[in-house]
C-alpha cells in the first residue's frame, strides 16, 4: 500500500520516487508509482508533454474550502475529475500507490475513489496531450484510462460509447443500448424521467439540414464524438458508411489553438463548447435541448420555468407557494399550507399557457383523453393527483400528475391550461409574473 513517500508530497519526494524507479519507466511525462498530489497553493500538477492538459487539485465549485482532483485544459477549463467530482479537504490527496492503484483519499485517510488497478501490473501514469489520463504497464500497454470513465465531458479524440454515461447532479446522458438513441435523463431516488430520446437516424432529431446516412441501429457499435472542426457525429464501427451528423457547432469549420468538447451541464443540458487555449473560458456552440425550460426538473419540484427575455427564470405557480430556498430559485417551491392540512378544502388553481412536463415513463401512466373541465375535476377528486395539464392543440390530451416531483413550463406560446391543487383560497400570481 502507500509508502512513506506518499505521505510527504512535494518536489523532493517526487525526485526520490524517480530515483528509486527502474530507468525503463523514466521517459516523457511518466508519473512514477508512489507519486502524490495534494491541495493547496503550493500543490504540484501532473501535466502532458506540452502542458496542454494538467491534473491537479482545484477548488470545488460548490464549496471553496474543498478541492476536486481534475484534469483541466490550458487556462483551467475542467474536462475530467476523479470520483465524479468527489471533494476532499486540504488534507486530502490523489495518490498512485506502489501497487499501481490511483486513489482519491480524504483527510481522514478514507479512499473516496479508486481506479481498481492495484496488482494489475501498472508501472506508471501519464497525462496525454489528448487529455487522457492513462495507467500503463512496463511495456506501455494501457491498463486503465480516463477516456473510458468520463465524468461530465467528452473531448476531441475521445470516444463515447453505449455503456458509458455522463453525469451532472441528478442528470445523465447516455446512448440507449436497445435503441441506439441519445438520451438525457433526470433521476431522483427511484423516480426517473427521460426528457430527451433522439435517434441518430431520425432526420428531424438534430441537424435539420443534414440527412444522417446511418439508417440501421446497431447500438453495441455506436460511438459519439466531437470532431476538431466542430461536428458532433455518431458512427457505427461495423458499418462502412459516412458518420451521421448529430449537430454542427455554431463556429463549425473554424480553426485555431482551441479545445472542442461536449459537456453535460448542471442544468441538465448537453452542450458543445470551444475554449481558446489559455483563456480559461468556454463558449457555447450548440445545445441538445434548444428550449431550456423543457429540461425536466430545471426549476425543481413544483417550480415553473419561464423566460425573462432570452434567459430562463424559475418561480412558483402561485402565491400559495414559496421558494424552497430563497437564495436559489432552481431548488423549487413548496406549499405554504400542505394539502394534508386542509382535507376536503382543496381546490384547483388555473395556470394559463402552462404545461406540467410529462415524459416517459410518466406519459404512459398519466395520459388521458378528456376535455379541460374533466381534466381539472379528475385531478381534484383524485387523492394522489397534485396537478394536471389539458392540451389545447386539438389532441384532447390530459396529463394527471401523481408523482412526488412535478416540473412546469410557462410561455405565451404554449397551447395548454394547467391546474395545481392548493388549499383554499387560491391565490394566483399577479399577471405576467411568477411568485418568488
Amino acid at each position: 500500500m502507500a509508502t512513506t513517500m506518499q505521505q510527504r508530497p512535494g518536489g523532493l519526494a517526487l525526485l526520490c520516487c524517480f530515483l528509486l524507479l527502474p530507468t525503463l519507466l523514466i521517459h516523457g511525462a511518466d508519473i512514477p508509482l508512489g507519486s502524490t498530489l495534494s491541495p493547496g497553493s503550493n500543490s504540484a500538477s501532473w501535466s502532458s508533454s506540452n502542458n496542454t492538459f494538467s491534473l491537479s487539485f482545484t477548488a470545488s465549485p460548490t464549496s471553496p474550502s474543498l478541492f476536486v482532483a481534475a484534469i483541466t485544459y490550458a487556462g483551467g477549463v475542467p474536462v475530467w475529475s476523479a470520483g465524479g467530482g468527489a471533494a476532499v479537504d486540504s488534507r486530502g490527496s490523489l495518490r498512485l500507490t506502489s501497487e499501481g492503484d490511483l486513489q482519491l483519499v480524504n483527510g481522514s485517510g478514507a479512499v473516496l475513489w479508486s481506479s481498481n488497478t492495484g496488482g494489475r501490473g501498472v508501472a506508471a501514469a501519464a497525462v496525454e496531450e489528448s487529455g487522457n489520463l492513462v495507467l500503463k504497464n512496463s511495456t506501455a500497454a494501457i491498463m486503465w484510462q480516463s477516456f473510458h470513465h468520463p465524468t461530465d465531458t467528452v473531448v476531441v479524440s475521445q470516444k463515447f460509447t453505449s455503456g458509458m454515461k455522463l453525469t451532472s447532479g441528478p442528470y445523465a446522458f447516455a446512448i440507449d443500448k436497445s435503441s441506439g438513441n441519445l438520451t438525457l435523463t433526470w433521476t431522483s431516488g427511484t423516480s426517473s424521467v427521460t426528457y430527451l430520446n433522439k435517434g441518430y437516424n431520425d432526420t428531424s432529431a438534430f441537424a435539420s439540414n443534414e440527412t444522417p446516412t446511418l439508417t440501421t441501429v446497431q447500438s453495441n457499435g455506436l460511438v459519439l464524438t466531437i470532431e476538431s472542426n466542430g461536428l458532433v457525429v455518431m458512427t457505427d464501427g461495423r458499418l462502412a458508411t459516412t458518420p451521421a451528423v448529430v449537430a454542427y457547432s455554431s463556429n463549425y469549420g473554424e480553426s485555431g489553438d482551441m479545445l472542442r468538447f461536449l459537456r453535460l451541464d448542471g442544468d441538465g443540458n448537453l452542450r458543445a463548447y470551444s475554449a481558446a487555449r489559455g483563456s480559461g473560458a468556454a463558449a457555447e456552440q450548440w445545445s441538445a435541448v434548444a428550449d431550456q425550460c423543457q429540461v425536466f426538473g430545471y426549476c425543481g419540484d413544483m417550480g415553473v420555468c419561464s423566460y425573462n427575455g432570452t434567459a430562463p427564470v424559475c418561480g412558483c405557480p402561485s402565491r400559495n407557494f414559496e421558494l424552497a430556498d430563497a437564495s436559489d430559485p432552481r431548488k423549487g417551491c413548496r406549499r405554504k399550507v400542505d394539502l394534508a392540512n386542509c382535507p376536503g378544502n382543496s381546490t384547483m388553481l388555473q395556470l394559463d399557457n402552462t404545461q406540467f412536463l410529462t415524459y416517459p415513463p410518466e406519459i404512459t401512466t398519466e395520459q388521458f383523453f378528456v376535455g379541460i373541465t374533466a381534466c381539472r375535476l379528475n385531478c381534484l377528486s383524485g387523492g394522489s393527483c397534485v396537478a394536471s395539464t389539458a392540451l389545447s392543440d386539438g389532441s384532447g390530451l390530459c396529463w394527471l400528475k401523481v408523482s412526488n416531483f412535478v416540473s412546469a413550463y410557462q410561455s405565451p406560446a404554449l397551447p395548454s391550461t394547467s391546474f395545481v391543487k392548493v388549499c383554499f383560497p387560491p391565490m394566483p400570481n399577479p399577471p405576467a409574473s411568477l411568485s418568488h
